[in-house]
């Protein structure tokens, strides 16, 4: 199975433009190739937008990822091997996150607090902020999930080469 990189990219972007969070936007804009239904890729996922609960924990972008290379390289309980693995490709795709950001933090992203600097900011209400063309304006979120679709995209692919290759 082969996809476009570039069209799933602009997918989770304008998924993100559509109202979806973060990782709704990254998660969805790739959950078909796993066969996992939208209404249950979008509940599964939907926890994880504005940093966890809005919590502004790790990014929801990169939240949507991980929860990719689980779909990718996940492993049961007892799979030592499977789970090093999947831990390592977690890391991989945040730590290439990192590299062009200088954060996995969406508090840090956001410019609410100094990126590094441990400080937890103001809290935010659980209530979702409105997305009004201000809201777009003034966050980089938009960006963000399209460099995450980017990111585990190619993961994704070499995933896809080495099913086929198997078949």
């Amino acid at each position: 199975m082969t996809f476009d990189l570039e069209e799933r990219v602009e997918r989770a972007k304008a998924l993100f433009s559509e109202g979806y969070n973060c990782c709704q936007a990254v998660f969805l804009a790739y959950s078909d190739l796993f066969d996992i239904e939208k209404g249950m890729a979008e509940a599964l996922s939907c926890g994880f937008g504005g940093g966890m609960g809005r919590m502004r924990e790790v990014c929801g972008s990169v939240s949507g990822m991980v929860l990719l290379c689980g779909l990718i390289s996940g492993a049961g309980p007892t799979d030592r091997e499977a789970k090093t693995r999947n831990y390592t490709l977690v890391r991989e795709v945040a730590e290439e996150f990192r590299a062009k950001n200088g954060s996995i933090i969406c508090r840090e992203l956001l410019g609410l607090v100094p990126p590094g600097s441990g400080a937890k900011g103001p809290e935010e209400a659980a209530t979702p902020s409105a997305r009004t063309g201000e809201y777009y304006q003034k966050r980089p979120c938009r960006e963000l999930v399209g460099l995450s679709a980017r990111i585990i995209g190619k993961r994704i692919a070499l995933f896809l080469d080495k099913v086929n290759l198997r078949d």
